[in-house]
């Protein structure tokens, strides 16, 4: 959801932006990557993260706003979320505005009572994780959507996604697994959750409503047959599963 105001508590700038794709005009053309920062786990804004995680799990609490207990410094050391915030199973409302995170890992998936998703200019989140599918309740979500892969105001294009080997087999000691270009590494599948094997995953894109909006998801697919079991795209957008990169995208339309 774009246009929106800003929220009443967390009144601290936005993120810093990028310049992975320009974010005004169309550019459809343009090619684009993945942001490949790896967080810094030794940073202060890291370990404090880590704190307030386990405070949420401890106490049950159903809003979880971790950046407004950050200093700005901190916050800008923040480029990810652990992968403990699976166990805020309880947790209703998370709110990331103006963060600096450029992927949301596949753990939100198990905040199973999520209803509603706030990382409004973020603007470096260009992505979800299809895992965020498995939030059942998310009916809210409030995202700044032109800073998306595929929006339909811009229509940016997608990071190409390299196919996987058919078989470890195939693939032999002179063909190594190639270097994925998602810095996210998968362990269990997208769809089915079952773990990944060597001759994966099988990456691919797919455009669905989430909540209020319509989110690129990256997709970790254990085998071709998960990838078939993909619903079917957001209308307006891709209706298929797509590796990325120069593929036809739906007209551009101008509100």
């Amino acid at each position: 959801m774009e246009d929106t105001e800003e929220p009443a508590v967390d009144r601290y700038k936005g993120s810093r932006g990028c310049s992975c794709f320009d974010q005004v005009r169309p550019a459809p053309r343009a090619r684009v990557g993945f942001h490949t920062e790896l967080q810094d786990t030794s940073a202060r804004g890291w370990r404090r993260l880590l704190e307030l995680v386990d405070e949420a799990a401890a106490d049950g609490r159903e809003e979880f706003r971790p950046l407004a207990e950050l200093t700005p410094e901190e916050r800008r050391q923040v480029i990810t979320l652990p992968p403990s915030i699976a166990r805020l199973t309880a947790v209703k409302h998370l709110m990331l505005y103006g963060s600096d995170l450029v992927r949301i890992p596949p753990a939100i998936g198990a905040m199973t009572s999520l209803e509603e998703f706030t990382p409004y200019t973020s603007y470096q989140l260009h992505w979800f994780p299809y895992e965020i599918t498995r939030c059942r309740n998310l009916t809210r979500s409030t995202v700044s959507t032109r800073a998306l892969f595929g929006n339909y105001r811009m229509r940016p294009p997608f990071p190409k996604l390299r196919s996987a080997p058919d078989s470890a087999a195939e693939r032999g000691p002179s063909r190594p697994a190639p270097r994925l270009r998602s810095p996210i590494q998968a362990p269990n599948c997208s769809v089915c959750d079952r773990a990944i094997q060597q001759d994966g995953p099988h990456q691919v894109w797919i455009s669905l409503r989430v909540a209020t909006d319509v989110l690129p998801l990256l997709v970790n697919a254990c085998s071709p047959a998960c990838i078939a079991a993909l619903p079917r795209g957001a209308e307006g957008y891709i209706p298929t599963p797509h590796k990325g990169g120069r593929i036809d995208q739906p007209a551009w339309e101008e509100d």
